[in-house]
C-alpha cells in the first residue's frame, strides 16, 4: 500500500490506521539528505528476539568506540527478556592453562559437532573466550569461586577438562543483568524498549524499484507497542541482532520472544 504523501511504500500488508501513524520520508533524495546530516550518523542495532547478549555487547562496544555517535538500541520487550537471560548453564572458557588448552577446546567442539562445525570460526570463538570472560567480569558479571579465589570450573557434557564458569545455575541472568546495566550507563545509547522491528529501509521501498535494484539499508521502521504507533529510525549503519527461534517448534524452553523474526 502506498502513503498518499510519500514515494516509499508500506509493509504490504499494513493497513490504514498503521499508514496514518506512519512517518514517512517523502523521496530518495530527502532520505539521503538526512543520513548525510550529522544527527543521523547513528548505528541502529535491533535487536529481533529481545536484548541478548550479543545486541547489547555489541551496543556497548559501539559506545565506546564512537562516544561521538549515537547508538540506537531497538528491542521488542524490555532490556531484561531475552534468552540470555534464561541461560543455566556456564560459559566454556579456558581460563586453566595448566591442565587445559585452546588446542583441547578445539578438538572437544569440533568432536561435539560432528561435522558441523567450521573450524576457523570455532578457534576464533575459543582464543577470544578468555579476553570476553574477562571483560564481562570488569563490567560487573561475577562467577563462582573456590576458596582460593580461583573459578569454581566445572566439566560438563563434551569437555574433557574443567572450563565452564558459573554464576550459580542463574549465569544467563548474570550476563544479562551486567550488560543491561553498562548500556544504561553510556549517554549516547539510546534505548528503545517494547519496539518491534518490523521492516528495514531499503531501496526495495521506492515505488517503482525491484528487489534487484538495490540492497542499501537506511534505518528501520518500528512498531512502539505501547503506543501503538509506527516509527521510523534512520542511521548510517543498521545491525540486527536476531536471537534465537525455539518458538518454532510446539514445544520448547525458549521465552515466548524467541521468535526467530529476523529471518
Amino acid at each position: 500500500m502506498e502513503h498518499p504523501q510519500a514515494k516509499l511504500i508500506a509493509h504490504p500488508e499494513s493497513e490504514a490506521p498503521i499508514l496514518e501513524m506512519a512517518h514517512f520520508i517523502g523521496s530518495t533524495s530527502a532520505l539521503l539528505r538526512f543520513v548525510e546530516e550529522d544527527e543521523a550518523q547513528s548505528f541502529i542495532v535491533a535487536t529481533e528476539e529481545g536484548s541478548g547478549i550479543s545486541g547489547l555487547s555489541l551496543a556497548i562496544h559501539l559506545s565506546k568506540a564512537l562516544p561521538d555517535k549515537k547508538i540506537v538500541l531497538v528491542t521488542k520487550s524490555d532490556l531484561m527478556e531475552s534468552n540470555t537471560k534464561y541461560a543455566q548453564g556456564g560459559i566454556s572458557v579456558v581460563l586453566d592453562l595448566e591442565n587445559d588448552s585452546f588446542e583441547k577446546h578445539v578438538e572437544d567442539t569440533l568432536i561435539a559437532g560432528d561435522g558441523l562445525c567450521h573450524e576457523n570460526v570455532v578457534r576464533f570463538v575459543v582464543e577470544e573466550g578468555p579476553e570476553r570472560f574477562h571483560e564481562v567480569v570488569s563490567w560487573g558479571a561475577e562467577f563462582d569461586k573456590q576458596e582460593n579465589g580461583d573459578y569454581r570450573l566445572g566439566k560438563e557434557g563434551g569437555h574433557t577438562a574443567n572450563r565452564v564458569a558459573h554464576h550459580k545455575d542463574i549465569t544467563g541472568y548474570e550476563i544479562e543483568r551486567t550488560l543491561a546495566e553498562m548500556v544504561r550507563k553510556y549517554s549516547n545509547i539510546e534505548i528503545y524498549e517494547n519496539h518491534y522491528a518490523i521492516d528495514l529501509i531499503t531501496e526495495h521501498h521506492i515505488s517503482g524499484a525491484s528487489i534487484a535494484d538495490g540492497i542499501t539499508c537506511y534505518g528501520a521502521y518500528a512498531l512502539d507497542r505501547e503506543h501503538k504507533q509506527i516509527k521510523t529510525f534512520i542511521g548510517k549503519t543498521t545491525i540486527m541482532a536476531m536471537g534465537g527461534a525455539g518458538q518454532v517448534y510446539e514445544y520448547t524452553t525458549n521465552p515466548v520472544t524467541a521468535t526467530g523474526d529476523g529471518i
